[in-house]
């Protein structure tokens, strides 16, 4: 390593990912899985967004979001997996400083907008079954997309201080990253100053986004439970519940692995590091992953249009 990587710097040119530490002898091994994984988000996102936009019956709200959702998965995952994957194949570690400071934003801006993507959906879901009768005049295109905005101008807005706070700091210790993507925490550690704001901040976004957003989802989905429970049978109890079970999935697969990740990247000061960066790497990949999976599968209206694509015979 040169002696860059040692001296004294107050922002140095680069950084140093180091993929994932103590298991690099396994990174062509541990890359197979996770390349998978990933070539799966894109093209079942993809394939999402195609369905979407050439099937004129799912031009709807639910289907709006769902494409939104689709987008920010294929943006979240793509600003880091595929360097991690160059880590591993290329052994091509160095970051641009400016580049770290963009995927810092870009990974915790579209985090943020999943989940506020996935509250918009809880909504979406109360209306129909709630209110139906007034659905379409509720969430008409207008109210989705100023819905849709107000997600991605939240999230903006909240994550702009990481790029800039990073920036004003000293960073005399080392510009090695012992992770594959440079994520706010992990970058912030590397500096000589006291770093409190950047905690407390960062804290209070966890708190305000993920806190708020659970909250509201848990709020709509009382209100859909006890309307569901005032149906008069059991058979219309279930189908209407199963309208909603593609989306309680798409919650679990968001929310358990984040709150999995932040609990032991915040607590888990005695587990191994490679430990803590493989439960960081499934937030980032299983979500973007399972969601198109499970609307797919889930979902009656894509499943028969997907197998109308391969089957190539009209519904």
């Amino acid at each position: 390593m040169s002696d860059s990587n040692r001296t004294d710097f107050t922002n140095p040119s680069t950084f140093i990912l180091l993929g994932i530490p103590g298991l690099e002898n396994a990174h062509i091994w541990i890359s197979i899985p996770f390349c998978v994984m990933y070539a799966i988000a894109v093209l079942g996102n993809f394939t999402i967004l195609f369905i979407v936009k050439r099937e004129p019956s799912l031009h709807a709200p639910m289907y709006y979001f769902l494409c939104m959702l689709a987008v920010t998965d294929l943006v979240m995952s793509t600003s880091t997996i595929p360097k991690m994957l160059s880590i591993f194949w290329f052994n091509s570690r160095e970051i641009n400083f400016s580049a770290c400071l963009t995927q810092m934003y870009f990974v915790h801006s579209f985090s943020t907008m999943e989940s506020g993507m996935l509250a918009a959906m809880a909504f979406d879901r109360y209306v129909a079954i709630c209110n139906p009768l007034r659905y379409s005049m509720t969430l008409t295109n207008s109210a989705v997309a100023k819905i849709g905005l107000a997600v991605v101008m939240r999230s903006g807005i909240l994550i702009l201080p990481y790029p800039f706070l990073v920036r004003r700091y000293p960073y005399c210790r080392t510009n090695i990253i012992p992770h594959f993507y440079c994520g706010h925490m992990a970058v912030v550690k590397l500096a000589c100053a006291d770093i409190r704001i950047n905690s407390y901040y960062g804290l209070f976004n966890l708190f305000s986004v993920i806190g708020v957003d659970v909250f509201f989802i848990a709020m709509s989905y009382t209100q859909i439970l006890r309307a569901i429970f005032r149906l008069p049978t059991k058979d219309a109890r279930l189908k209407t519940f199963r309208t909603c079970i593609s989306h309680i999935y798409a919650i679990s697969a968001l929310y358990i692995p984040d709150l999995v990740s932040s609990l032991i990247q915040r607590f888990g000061h005695n587990m191994p590091l490679h430990f803590l960066i493989l439960i960081t790497s499934v937030y980032q990949l299983v979500p973007p992953m399972i969601h198109p999976i499970i609307y797919g599968v889930r979902t009656k209206q894509i499943r028969d249009r997907l197998l109308q694509l391969f089957t190539h015979k009209d519904t």
